[in-house]
């Protein structure tokens, strides 16, 4: 795939994109390993970009430098990582049916200094799903058509992938204990209906029969933010709403909604709204 210097400048762009079909007792890697990837097993390779593969038959095997050896199952996808030693191959036995498409840019590089995606966790159980294959076919024939822009689309559904992946396996994580899922939804559940009150998260976990801190690690293990901030974040979404939709002062809004002081609600809104409330308001 060709990518100009302004297309960079869009923070991701596509390198490669293919699917294989090993069958058992097959070489590997095949000869006709897309050009400039071709690698021997034993030495691996290093690249200069990131590679998303996902397993959609059959399993293997993944080594890097980072993870000495690992299994390689049906519905994984792993990622190979820019400067990272690699060398992965399908069992012998079953061969494997792959997807890969290849890609670099800041945006990637973001999510790996944020600690999203690391070559300490290079696979990603997801299982078979239908919307990864469909998203793998998309990018595919996007890159045969090679319509003006494509690179812009071809990020996109890059982007579409690897959140997907992200969203999926750690939903599966989760899910594993389902009485913690309750749990956490009960407890967003009474934090919703009680933005008018004087609810306090001590006192949501208390009703919920667990210690504030374990509450308070599984509720942002499983929303990705705190219980605190959730709260606060719907309080603010709500006193938006009243200021559009009543005549309530701020002074009575930040009251109603168990803000401190007026101050501190005007400097939490504009801090998350970019505005005053008295400037939501005047529009």
């Amino acid at each position: 795939m060709l990518a100009s210097e302004r297309d960079a400048l869009w923070g991701l762009t596509v390198t490669t994109i293919g699917y294989e079909e090993i069958h058992p007792g097959d070489d590997y890697p095949t000869h006709g390993h897309a050009d400039g990837y071709y690698f021997n097993l034993e030495r691996g390779r290093e690249l200069s970009e990131y590679q998303l593969l996902y397993i959609s038959e059959g399993r293997g095997t993944f080594h890097s430098h980072t993870i000495p050896n690992a299994m390689l199952r049906e519905g994984d996808l792993f990622l190979l990582f820019p400067g990272e030693w690699h060398s992965y191959h399908p069992d012998p036995k079953t061969g494997w049916k792959s997807y890969w498409i290849g890609f670099k840019g800041r945006n990637m590089d973001d999510r790996v200094r944020a600690g999203f995606l690391s070559p300490t966790k290079p696979i990603y159980h997801v299982g078979f799903s239908d919307d990864i294959v469909h998203l793998y076919k998309d990018a595919y024939e996007t890159a045969i058509r090679e319509a003006a822009y494509s690179q812009q689309v071809l990020a996109g559904l890059v982007n579409h992938i690897i959140g997907v992946m992200y969203s999926l396996e750690r939903n599966i994580e989760l899910n594993r204990n389902q009485g913690h899922v309750d749990m956490v939804n009960r407890a967003r559940l009474r934090i919703r209906e009680n933005l008018e009150s004087s609810l306090t998260i001590q006192q949501v976990a208390e009703d919920l029969g667990v210690s504030y801190s374990n509450f308070r690690k599984l509720f942002k293990e499983y929303t990705g933010i705190s219980p605190a901030t959730y709260q606060q974040d719907l309080r603010l979404q709500r006193a938006k709403e009243l200021l559009s939709t009543t005549d309530m002062s701020v002074k009575e809004i930040a009251y109603r909604l168990n803000f401190e002081s007026p101050d501190y609600f005007s400097a939490k809104f504009k801090a998350k709204t970019g505005r005053r409330p008295s400037e939501l308001r005047n529009m």
